[in-house]
């Protein structure tokens, strides 16, 4: 069947990495796949806010809750971005917030985790957001331009957010004996959680193939989270921590470590919406949104008003 011309536009941009705006011909099944793709990554972000949200009153010194605070802001920046991204593609953001708080769409399954401790933050920050970076820096070059335009100044804000978390479990790796079962312990808590959020493997998912194929991803979901197990595997030995792994090791003949077979059915479950904190994560978001209702209301009175409506 021969290919109508907008179609062989479109295929000859992707091919020469010319970015798809906008206003250019895509096919339908492209534009919503971006829709999915963007809306889930702003709500991870917005949803996000939330286990860390909880430690800004309780943070160990002034300097750790203005670190945690930024890194807070940030990540509502991050979504506004993301929000506005999707937004190009022709859907609104009140049905984007409205699919997030009826559980139509979904965000990362990680932030459904409870954070129980300090050590939790330096945790999220090295490996959670170690694992977002992973995955986001190839999304600087996703074919959809609005797209790869946000991710590059997020990529950089989470870098430091990264940072931030690894120096908190640094410094609690030099403590005594209690702040090092402490950071021992939310490693252990985090670290499978944070292998699965890159997704389910390569032969289980139905969207990476032709992900891949538009360029809207570089890598798949298991060459990523390979990358992630090799760094960490490295970088927790600068901790003086472990990483809570029996099986792994390094294999000379690959080139890469070996790791454990990961619990696929407790990540589905906390996709379903069965994780420890789903429904407080939604009950919360949208108890947020009802209380600010009264804030859009004026914005939107304020607005007309001004433009003489």
């Amino acid at each position: 069947m021969q290919q109508a011309e907008p179609e062989i536009i479109f295929d000859d941009k992707i091919e020469q990495e010319i970015k798809i705006e906008p206003k250019d011909w895509m096919p339908e099944k492209y534009r919503q796949t971006l829709i999915r793709q963007i809306s889930q990554h702003a709500h991870s972000e917005i949803v996000g806010m939330l286990p860390e949200g909880n430690w800004i009153t309780r943070a160990p010194s002034l300097r750790r809750k203005a670190i945690l605070l930024a890194k807070v802001q940030d990540e509502a920046g991050h979504g506004l971005y993301l929000y506005s991204a999707a937004e190009t593609l022709g859907i609104g953001r009140e049905e984007m917030y409205d699919q997030l708080h009826t559980g139509k769409a979904k965000y990362s399954s990680i932030f459904n985790y409870p954070t129980l401790t300090w050590a939790d933050i330096g945790a999220i920050g090295w490996l959670v957001d170690g694992a977002a970076i992973m995955n986001q820096v190839p999304l600087c070059r996703a074919s959809y331009g609005p797209y790869a335009r946000a991710m590059v100044r997020i990529c950089k804000e989470e870098s430091f957010h990264q940072r931030q978390g690894f120096e908190i479990l640094l410094t609690l790796g030099k403590g005594s004996k209690e702040q090092r079962d402490m950071a021992q312990d939310a490693i252990n808590r985090w670290w499978w959680p944070s292998i699965m959020m890159f997704g389910p493997p390569d032969d289980s998912s139905p969207h990476t193939i032709q992900n891949t194929k538009w360029k809207i991803k570089r890598f798949t979901n298991d060459e990523l989270r390979q990358r992630f197990v090799d760094i960490c595997a490295e970088q927790v030995k600068v901790l003086g921590l472990e990483l809570p792994d029996n099986d792994l090791k390094w294999n000379e003949e690959r080139g890469h470590y070996d790791f454990g077979e990961i619990n696929w059915d407790e990540f589905w479950e906390v996709v379903k919406g069965n994780g420890p904190c789903n429904k407080e994560r939604l009950e919360t978001r949208q108890k947020a949104w009802d209380n600010g209702a009264w804030v859009r209301e004026a914005a939107s009175a304020f607005a007309e008003k001004r433009n003489g409506l």
